[in-house]
């Protein structure tokens, strides 16, 4: 499958979002981070990525459908996800 080049900033605050997301959805353990911790994580996260000036461009190549794609691809490739 072909990527577009998005911004490698871009790709690690959605990569981190999904790594947020999939932790927030975990059972909370002892010693573990707070949901609130990790709800305002996510929060700001979601802004890095809705706001970055990748998508303020006229006319992006590719959607955030394509992004979310690309990073769950690289998350698969290195054993994070399960396929």
């Amino acid at each position: 499958m072909r990527h577009h080049p998005f911004p490698d900033d871009l790709v690690c605050a959605q990569e981190a979002w999904t790594r947020t997301y999939a932790e927030l959805a975990r059972p909370r353990t002892p010693g573990s981070a707070g949901s609130t911790v990790l709800r305002r994580r996510l929060i700001r996260l979601s802004a890095a990525v809705y706001f970055h000036p990748y998508w303020a461009r006229p006319r992006p190549a590719a959607g955030r459908a394509d992004l979310v794609r690309q990073v769950r691809d690289r998350q698969r490739a290195r054993g994070e996800v399960a396929a």
